[in-house]
């Protein structure tokens, strides 16, 4: 009886079982954000929600662990090579997700109509698929974010610098 010969394994498939075999396959990383989003649904409607929404019922730990599970879609899509711009507003993403989703009631209902994990999974594939090929949307939304950031910082600012115009002009030294 001949034994049955394995072919040996390739430097991909080498690495993969390194760090656990397919780990970051698509049917994994799909099955994770549908887990996350859209689970479960309330009979005789179209609204969908996954554990992220549970989790985040529990006040603040809830979101910051919902992230920090949404955080292996980042972490994969980097593995597997997406494009910087496209890492960033995954991240943007789940930012948003965490830090609205953290608001009492308000953050849940926004949970489950955000879906962040779904829009992530959307974004890795559609860049491994088509590698290095942004779309305009994607520099629309690296000039808003760019906007955003740029807003935060100057509008403090501004109001810092004109409450300090109006004191200077309001308060006057009293000498006596």
């Amino acid at each position: 009886m001949e034994p049955d010969l394995l072919p040996p394994l390739s430097k991909e498939s080498s690495s993969r079982t390194r760090f656990g075999r397919n780990l970051f396959a698509d049917e994994n990383l799909d099955l994770l954000s549908h887990m996350l989003d859209d689970w479960f649904g309330i009979p005789g409607t179209s609204i969908r929600f996954g554990l992220d929404g549970i989790i985040g019922l529990v006040p603040w730990l809830g979101d910051v662990l919902a992230g920090l599970a949404s955080c292996i879609l980042i972490i994969a899509a980097w593995f597997r090579g997406v494009p910087y711009i496209t890492l960033t507003r995954m991240v943007v993403n789940l930012g948003i997700d965490v830090i609205i989703g953290s608001i009492p009631l308000l953050g849940d209902m926004f949970d489950i109509a955000w879906k962040a994990n779904r829009r992530n999974y959307a974004l890795m594939t559609r860049h491994l698929q088509q590698p290095h090929r942004h779309t305009w949307k994607d520099w629309i939304f690296m000039l808003l974010l760019a906007i955003c950031v740029t807003m935060i910082f100057i509008v403090p600012l501004i109001l810092l610098m004109w409450f300090a115009e109006w004191l200077a002009h309001h308060i006057q030294p009293t000498y006596g």
